[in-house]
């Protein structure tokens, strides 16, 4: 499982002209299934959303976690992440979860995740959605959690 979180000021994910899930300060988390995926890959991943330390503490030093800072979480699906691109001029999905494998996963995430945050939001699985964002640093990280 991957996931490419940023800090942000704020995020929102827009379906069909509908805001479905907006956050002010905190993480943005694009999160791509891979097949060899579980929901114990699901655990430590968001493990590693909640402790992962990308808030400024007093002195400026990024060394509080989403907890500590009391910011948002927006997780969003992102197949893409996963795609291989080592060669050619078009990605290979050949690693992505199946849909019906990596929407379990997604709502597994989705539904730990909600109560371990104040505020929460997340996309919607298989939707054709628009992330908008205003990246705060920019602090972006790339999290590999492998099966």
């Amino acid at each position: 499982m991957k996931a490419l979180i940023q800090r942000v000021n704020e995020a929102s994910v827009t379906v069909a002209d509908d805001c479905i899930a907006q956050i002010n300060v905190g993480m943005l988390a694009l999160v791509g299934i891979e097949k060899a995926d579980t929901k114990l890959t699901a655990s430590r991943l968001l493990d590693r959303l909640l402790s992962y330390r990308i808030f400024p503490d007093d002195n400026g030093r990024m060394n509080l976690d989403l907890r500590q800072s009391g910011g948002g979480l927006l997780i969003v699906p992102q197949f893409t992440l996963v795609a291989d691109t080592a060669k050619g001029r078009r990605p290979g999905f050949s690693g992505v979860a199946e849909p019906q494998l990596a929407e379990s996963l997604f709502d597994y995430l989705v539904t730990t995740a909600e109560p371990a945050v104040t505020c929460f939001g997340a996309g919607q699985f298989g939707a054709d959605m628009q992330v908008a964002l205003i990246n705060d640093g920019p602090v972006t990280f790339w999290l590999n959690v492998d099966p």
